[in-house]
């Protein structure tokens, strides 16, 4: 800015210069060799003054038009400028929005971490529990399954004894199988009693005995017998029904068994079942025949068993 103030008081003064020095009007021819030469030195002056006017004056025009295009860039600049500045301040805006989120989402990631670790750290104990569980069951059911073997192979070896024992009788007369983990002696009627009676035939007694020194020798059986009819009606003044007989029948050979061969009692049971559990149709001899019969039912003793099983429920 000083330079330009310069610049224009220079050029002022010498505007200024010219005026003094321009010739008078009208014109007058130098007479005397002072005013010829003055005016000779004069000229010479001028000419170099008219040329630093001249280069002085280009000097402002591309000074102004400079100073133009400076005003122009800096006007540009300046828009940019504040353009820039309001973008900047809404970026700012929304990098601070971005942070707070950031942040917030940080600390529910945070959150949501500390609880997937609770998590999993629960679901670790309680697989670690059910892992316990499944061992402490499988080895119970490792323990069941040993006693179900143990018990099949009693099963297995009192069918044997019991079958050697009655050898010397006929399969009309009783029958002895395996089932459901029991040994079954089925007597027939003929070999036990006469019809309509209870009272044991020698033959049976002799059955009976045989049974009762297996007995015996196998303290650990429990033993069920089952008095079964056919269908056919029954009543005498003794027995109403073919239920009274059966029951009757069944109670004659827990008295045998304990009475006269000294089986526990505590291992004997009686039942009666009367017509209604059928071995063979009725509706003809042979399945009727079939169907009289007495059942003694041999079971290994299943405390141990039954302790398990209550010991698993729990």
């Amino acid at each position: 800015m000083k330079k330009i103030i310069n610049l224009i008081l220079f050029l002022s003064l010498t505007q200024f210069a010219f005026a003094q020095f321009e010739p008078k009007s009208p014109y007058q021819e130098p007479k005397t060799f002072s005013e010829k030469s003055y005016n000779f030195f004069l000229g010479k002056k001028a000419k170099k003054s008219m040329h630093q006017r001249d280069s002085l004056n280009d000097l402002v025009v591309a000074f102004n038009k400079d100073t133009t295009q400076r005003g122009k860039d800096y006007r540009y600049l300046d828009s940019l400028y504040k353009t820039l500045t309001e973008k900047y301040t809404d970026c700012t805006e929304k990098n601070n929005k971005l942070k707070a989120q950031f942040a917030e989402l940080n600390a529910r990631y945070n959150e949501l971490m500390k609880q997937c670790l609770n998590d999993a750290d629960r679901f670790n104990n309680a697989l670690k529990v059910k892992a316990d569980e499944l061992a402490a069951r499988e080895k119970r059911l490792q323990e069941l399954e040993n006693i179900i073997r143990t018990q099949d192979s009693l099963v297995n070896a009192l069918n044997d004894i019991v079958k050697r024992a009655l050898l010397a009788f006929n399969s009309d007369e009783l029958t002895v199988e395996m089932k459901n983990g029991k040994v079954y002696v089925s007597l027939s009627d003929k070999l036990l009693f006469k019809s309509g009676s209870a009272s044991v035939e020698e033959k049976g007694i002799e059955a009976i005995k045989k049974l009762a020194e297996v007995l015996n020798k196998n303290i650990d059986i429990d033993v069920l017998i089952e008095g079964h009819t056919d269908n056919i009606p029954i009543k005498t003044d003794r027995y109403p029904d073919n239920w009274a007989l059966s029951a009757d029948r069944a109670l004659s050979i827990v008295r045998l068994l304990s009475d006269n061969y000294k089986v526990n009692p505590k291992r004997l049971e009686a039942a009666g079942r009367g017509e209604f559990y059928p071995k063979m149709s009725n509706e003809n001899p042979e399945g009727r025949s079939k169907n009289r019969r007495t059942e003694i039912i041999l079971s290994p003793k299943l405390d141990e068993l039954y302790k398990l099983i209550e010991k698993n429920r729990r």
